[in-house]
């Protein structure tokens, strides 16, 4: 059989004796479109030949041939699909654009594959004929058309066309209200915040628009209420917003478009209390977690058989465990195995962001798949951007923390001040025992100072410090200095808001954000996570609000059960309810303009992650913020000061004026619908 194929394969050396008129869809003499095209046809015929290596611009001639020559290179089917016609005849194309008659294929020519066809139709116009030409610059914005002050067409519109009409009208007539007060009293920086009464109609379209096609259902009352809160906002106000909105025109206009908004002014909180006051207002604020057990809030300490149990369990499963980061079964080796190692399956890919939804296709999430925000990668297509050398673990049951560290509660103190609040923050990292408390820190509220900062040894080998997030790094536990009550007051931090001398003398700090590089702090570190807790009970009693931001992870860090908790969590809980939360930095830019947990890198370029003494102060000024909401929206119902007391007004109490603040009193006189802000028209 072989010796017959190669004696068949020979017929293709000999011309076919039908010529160009044969028909058979196999045949095996030799035919004209079966040639290779001639030296001086292929670059003409570069078109047909398949897919084209894609030109360099300004890469010349020498770069046409080359990328000619691999064309040439490139294999086609010897059979064609179906039988030529008869006296076909296609000019073949030269450099200058005319047909080439002494080219063989003018005669008679190869018919095209579908292969080819394929590649034809996908191939770029070559460099030959389009010449060179540098890179084409972005076409400037056109200009944007004028517009009259009606409602834009909708294809489905949320209510009749006089409702919209009379809508934007009024909103309009609000936003000329404002840029008016605030032309009158302008300086000359503030000028560039005054609109034209174009730009105006455009914004109060805009923002109709936006309200009509994204709150359909409830268009009509959210346009009412948009309308009431700009009749009611201030010209302050109007220009923090102008700001804001200029800031982010500017980015635009200079191409540096950042990826979060751009934050107006921060928010300055005056509670128009004494921080004594707003300690002892702070006890208004405090959020129960008895029944929040299955959000990871522990309210009571374990018992023994429950921790007998876990470790019962713990034996069972000879040290198996899923991998925090890439789910991976693996299995744990406390005191590090014969070997020497410490976990088993070898190296961690995964990938450190969460997955999302494209903002650009937020509107249609059928059709577009999730990315991860690390890399910008579709889920499922690569196992992971990053890789560790171990894989990771942590625990979440009560019991089975427990038996790694035994709860406790808070113990009296008659030592610890009344006069304030505490809040801490805590950093965990990855070892043989789980997730384990690596950093504690403590503030006083409401002045912000630090009062605690100590890293900690964990109780297990470390697999990974997660320094990414926690900004704990090897070296700061090899460099930290063993914990010592005898600290200079030189080694404390600036508060918020605040710069060092050294600082200001070296002028390291720029005057509006973050630095972008910073120096870290010396470090003291303690023996272990008892030892860190015990420190933190040194503070505090339990009658001491404890103030943090899911203060669940950082409770459960600690082993401690604490009675009176200020969890911004619950104080600003999320509209889906847990365990759906709003971030601590999301928080912070939308209520207070302020920027936390921005990436700084150290003066040698290294990352330096989370600073639990800023999460602790921002969640500080969080509930500073709910208090003045809180009290400012009492005394609207009548609340007085007395001296120093909170008294309700007369009729309630004890009916003398006197009394305290009960949850009965608080939900009779929750504010209905029509008397919260914003509502009504």
């Amino acid at each position: 059989m072989d010796a017959m194929n190669a004696v068949l394969k020979n017929f293709k050396n000999i011309p076919c004796p039908a010529g160009g008129k044969c028909t058979q869809s196999n045949c095996q003499w030799k035919h004209a479109w079966d040639q290779e095209p001639a030296a001086s046809s292929r670059d003409g015929e570069a078109d047909q030949l398949g897919p084209r290596k894609r030109l360099k611009v300004g890469q010349g001639d020498e770069a046409l041939k080359d990328a000619n020559q691999t064309k040439a290179a490139i294999t086609t089917a010897k059979k064609p699909v179906s039988p030529p016609p008869l006296k076909r005849k296609t000019p073949t194309a030269t450099h200058d654009g005319a047909a080439s008659k002494d080219s063989p294929s003018s005669t008679t020519s190869k018919p095209p594959t579908h292969s080819s066809r394929s590649s034809v139709s996908r191939t770029p116009t070559s460099a030959a004929a389009s010449p060179a030409s540098p890179l084409k610059k972005t076409a400037p914005k056109a200009p944007r058309k004028p517009e009259a002050l009606n409602p834009r067409h909708l294809k489905s519109s949320p209510a009749t066309h006089e409702f919209r009409f009379r809508a934007l009208a009024m909103l309009h007539e609000q936003f000329v209200r404002l840029n008016n007060e605030l032309k009158r009293d302008a300086s000359n920086e503030e000028e560039k915040l005054v609109l034209t009464d174009q730009q105006l109609i455009w914004i109060a379209l805009d923002e109709e628009e936006k309200l009509a096609t994204d709150k359909p259902p409830i268009y009509t009352n959210v346009i009412k209420n948009r309308i009431t809160s700009y009749k009611r906002l201030t010209v302050a106000k109007w220009k923090e917003e102008r700001e804001a909105q200029r800031k982010k025109e500017l980015a635009a206009m200079t191409g540096k478009v950042a990826n979060k908004p751009v934050l107006g002014p921060p928010k300055v909180i005056h509670t128009g209390l004494t921080p004594e006051q707003e300690v002892e207002f702070l006890s208004r604020l405090l959020t129960p977690i008895k029944d929040l057990g299955q959000f990871g809030y522990v309210p009571s300490v374990p018992t023994e058989d429950d921790v007998r149990e876990a470790h019962k369990a713990e034996e069972a499963a000879k040290g198996w465990e899923v991998c925090d980061r890439c789910a991976t079964r693996f299995q744990v080796f406390p005191g590090r195995r014969e070997d020497g190692a410490l976990t088993s399956a070898g190296k961690c890919t995964f990938h450190p962001g969460k997955p999302y939804f494209p903002e650009k296709q937020l509107g249609d999430k059928s059709r577009v798949q999730k990315r991860w925000r690390c890399c910008k990668e579709a889920v499922g297509d690569t196992p992971g951007c990053t890789k560790a050398e171990t894989h990771v673990f942590k625990i979440s049951h009560p019991k089975r923390l427990a038996t790694v560290l035994p709860y406790a509660e808070t113990p009296p103190n008659p030592l610890a001040p009344t006069n304030r609040a505490v809040c801490f923050d805590c950093e965990m990292g990855y070892t043989v025992r789980g997730l384990e408390l690596i950093r504690l820190t403590a503030t006083s509220w409401p002045d912000g100072q630090e009062l605690l900062d100590v890293l900690v040894q964990p109780l297990g080998e470390i697999l990974d410090l997660n320094s990414r997030y926690s900004g704990v790094w090897p070296e700061d536990i090899i460099n930290a200095e063993p914990f010592s009550l005898a600290k200079s007051d030189d080694d404390q931090p600036p508060l918020p808001g605040q710069t060092s001398a050294e600082d200001r003398e070296e002028g390291e700090l720029e005057d509006v954000g973050p630095p972008k590089t910073k120096k870290k702090k010396k470090m003291q570190i303690v023996s272990s996570p008892a030892v860190a807790r015990d420190l933190l009970f040194s503070l505090i009693s339990p009658a001491t609000p404890l103030i943090g931001h899911g203060l669940e992870n950082d409770l459960n860090a600690v082993r401690a059960v604490h009675p009176t908790l200020v969890d911004t969590v619950l104080l600003y809980p999320h509209k889906r309810g847990l365990p759906i939360r709003h971030g601590l930095k999301a928080l912070m830019e939308a209520l207070l303009n302020r920027a936390i947990q921005v990436e700084q890198t150290t003066d040698d370029g290294k990352p330096i992650g989370h600073d639990s003494a800023e999460d602790a102060r921002a969640a500080g000024e969080l509930v500073r913020l709910k208090v003045q909401q809180e009290w400012a929206r009492l005394k609207g119902l009548g609340w007085t000061l007395v001296d120093g007391e909170f008294v309700p007004p007369v009729g309630e109490g004890d009916g003398k004026g006197g009394g305290s603040l009960t949850e009965a009193f608080l939900e009779k006189q929750q504010p209905t619908t029509a008397d919260a802000p914003g509502a009504g028209s």
